[in-house]
């Protein structure tokens, strides 16, 4: 592995264990075991270690923020798209640790994360559309927007939620939660059996 890769490798997992600001560039060339040139060499500064982190994240997170809406998907399927994003997002927690605060320091990553939180809004508005449309959901257009910024909302800041009260995050948590801010907006029986789901995800 190069050292760029073990660099941001290691820099993930002190970050997320120790939240960002706890952590210098001379304790991630400690815990790697090389100079802190040869860091600086790579990336000057802990500024470029979260922009590469963050780039890392897009480029995990993108893929998933293209579904395929013009093929019928199972209920199932759309439940495993917010799964798979709250994943991603688990792995990356530190960002979300303290976001204002982390994008007010560093404006670059701020415009990056607003790009990709407008990404996952389109793609949230696409997908209770395509829902929609499939005569699943019975709430009007504006409801629906609401229900948009619900579930961004929840997706952003229910993993350090959790952390705040001493609690492992865990992904299921977060995706029962997004569900049961679907489901009120289903018709039965997709409702019934949202709801359902939600609570084998909550249980396992």
């Amino acid at each position: 592995m190069k050292t760029r890769d073990r660099i941001l490798d290691c820099a993930l997992q002190l970050f997320n264990e120790q939240g960002e600001p706890n952590v210098s560039t001379l304790e991630i060339a400690n815990e790697l075991g090389i100079s802190p040139g040869n860091l600086y060499y790579h990336f000057h500064g802990k500024e470029p270690v979260v922009l590469g982190l963050f780039e890392r994240f897009e480029e995990a997170l993108l893929p998933l923020l293209d579904p395929p809406l013009d093929v019928r998907l199972d209920a199932e399927d759309y439940w495993l798209f917010l799964h798979l994003i709250v994943e991603r997002m688990s792995q990356y927690r530190f960002l979300f640790q303290d976001l204002s605060n982390l994008t007010g320091r560093l404006p670059k990553l701020a415009r990056g994360v607003r790009n990709l939180i407008n990404a996952v809004k389109r793609t949230l508005a696409a997908l209770l559309a395509s829902l929609k449309a499939q005569g699943q959901v019975q709430s009007d257009t504006q409801a629906l927007g609401q229900l948009v910024e619900q579930i961004t909302l929840t997706l952003l800041f229910s993993l350090d939620y959790q952390r705040v009260l001493a609690r492992q995050g865990d992904v299921g948590v977060v995706v029962y939660q997004v569900m049961m801010l679907v489901a009120p907006h289903l018709h039965q029986p997709s409702r019934q059996a949202a709801e359902e789901m939600a609570v084998r995800y909550l249980e396992g």
